[in-house]
């Protein structure tokens, strides 16, 4: 009889030892599992930079799109409408390069930028005898911006492929400034 209580005993510190064991063992997880989640989730800062131009690019670009449909179809100046569609064209053929990059690098692109849908309600809203000097005015900023956007990408990043974008559309941008700043300078 005086066995049954010890044995009780015994099997009970038996089951708390494995209990106890079985706890620590579920807080230790394995090695291997952590440190591939580690690297799937770890960013670089030129990685992050990259994303952030991808973003800021197609939005910037996409912004010039809707800003030369508009003009194609609210202005009467031959000059604006005919530029306006070269740049239409231009454009779409960035965003799509762009995105085809971004899709590659498997980043998302999402229109975040709620200051150039307010560019664009003002020159929906611009009255026919103020148009062109507004649009041309926003269209000047945006290429200023996707311009600055090219130039300090090239400096942050060696990426050949985002390299070649920036070769191909910059001096682009800077032929479609320097034309709409002198359509701007024949309207004043």
């Amino acid at each position: 009889m005086k066995a049954a209580p010890q044995l009780k005993a015994i099997f009970f510190r038996f089951f708390l030892l494995i209990i106890l064991v079985c706890i620590s063992s579920c807080k230790k997880t394995n090695p291997i599992e952590n440190s591939l989640k580690s690297e799937a989730f770890v960013k670089t800062e030129k990685e992050e930079i990259e994303a952030f131009f991808f973003i800021a690019t197609a939005n910037v670009t996409k912004s010039i799109i809707s800003k030369s449909q508009i003009a194609q179809q609210k202005s009467s100046d031959f000059a604006i409408q005919d530029l306006s569609r070269k740049t239409e064209i231009e454009q779409t053929e960035l965003l799509q390069e762009v995105s085809k990059l971004a899709n590659k690098k498997l980043i998302i692109i999402t229109e975040i930028n709620a200051t150039h849908k307010r560019d664009l309600y003002d020159l929906i809203d611009s009255n026919i005898t103020s148009f062109n000097k507004i649009y041309l005015t926003s269209m000047a900023e945006s290429l200023k911006e996707q311009i600055n956007l090219f130039e300090s990408i090239s400096k942050e990043t060696n990426d050949k492929e985002i390299l070649k974008i920036v070769l191909h559309y910059l001096p682009e941008q800077y032929q479609i400034l320097r034309e709409m700043q002198r359509i701007n300078n024949e309207i004043i």
